[in-house]
């Protein structure tokens, strides 16, 4: 062999040495990136991590000696969320675990080639964000919310807990394209129902609380807050505007109605979280994202706060009480 061409062979050689090295220690450190898009100190999504952290341990990875993590959190914030999507990126994780639309869809932008797992996101093939979900052809799988049909149940539900609600207030985040979709399937439904809907956008808490307001001085008015992060940190207050305006509302998730709210019909965040870690452990041994179905919730569960209920005034079917996987008392 020439000493030009031993020359090109070895350098390029060396070139990739860095990559299949890093690709070939099974006990380095690695570096997992989490993008939420709520608040540091949310109650919930601290509890929501834990049991991932404690599933991923039970699989082998123990933070600080394998494995270490580097948290953002978007606060709902589209702005802010895409600066920290841009940061972890920058530090050139192993993989990415995102929750929710809007996080999950500004880190897709991000990068095309650190594998993401995503949690709580509502119809990601509808979304973009993957082909299709046997076989997502990115960087992305995970675990979907929901599909966009699910939104006609939370009308449908609406009604049948308050007959005479005629209308109905819809909080989405027009922002991001599950707010868009929610609205547009809840849009649908609402002739068959007898209800005329309007949106209100949830990303100001000072228009929320206005339009909310201005809605509840008509008669037969009633709440549905769509799945969003903007959604998420704005609970407490979409909650308290329920309570004070008397309006009878549906929720995505039961931490609303654990913290005051009537009703709400939707997925086990915390055990998407849960299942994530499996997928985060087999990417860290060498799995594509491109080649892990997205899974479906295996259930979604009906939580229904009796305490609410008495306060508006409404009496609840038996029917319903009947199906409920929790009451509140």
């Amino acid at each position: 062999m020439k000493r030009r061409e031993f020359i090109k062979l070895f350098g390029g050689a060396a070139a990739t040495w860095p990559f299949a090295a890093r690709a070939q220690q099974p006990n380095r450190m690695r570096l997992i990136g989490v993008l939420q898009g709520l608040t540091a100190d949310d109650a919930q999504g601290k509890v929501r991590f834990a049991a991932f952290q404690q599933e991923l341990l039970q699989l082998g990875w123990t933070d600080g000696h394998n494995v270490r993590f580097n948290h953002r959190w978007g606060e709902g914030n589209a702005d802010l969320t895409r600066r920290q999507a841009a940061e972890l990126v920058a530090l050139a994780p192993d993989v990415i675990l995102t929750t929710g639309g809007q996080s999950t869809e500004l880190m897709v932008k991000a990068t095309r080639t650190v594998p993401i797992v995503f949690t709580v996101v509502p119809d990601p093939v509808g979304s973009g964000l993957v082909a299709r979900l046997s076989r997502p052809g990115g960087n992305a799988t995970g675990f979907m919310q929901f599909e966009y049909s699910l939104s006609g149940k939370w009308l449908e539900l609406l009604k049948q807990i308050a007959p005479g609600v005629t209308r109905a207030a819809v909080l989405r985040d027009p922002t991001v394209t599950a707010g868009i979709g929610q609205f547009a399937v809840i849009q649908a439904v609402a002739p068959s129902v007898g209800v005329e809907v309007s949106p209100i956008d949830t990303n100001n808490a000072a228009e929320i609380e206005r339009a909310v307001s201005d809605f509840a001085r008509e008669p037969n008015g009633g709440l549905i807050a769509t799945a969003s992060a903007s959604g998420i940190t704005q609970r407490e207050l979409i909650v308290s505007l329920a309570a004070r305006h008397k309006l009878p509302a549906v929720y995505f998730t039961r931490d609303n109605v654990s913290i005051g709210g009537l009703i709400s019909y939707g997925s086990d965040f915390t055990d998407m979280y849960r299942r994530a870690a499996s997928y985060v452990d087999r990417i860290l041994k060498g799995e594509k994202p491109a080649d892990m179905p997205v899974q479906a919730p295996t259930k979604y569960d009906l939580v229904i706060n009796l305490k609410t209920a008495k306060a508006l005034g409404i009496t609840l079917p038996p029917s319903l009480l009947a199906r409920a996987d929790e009451v509140i008392e």
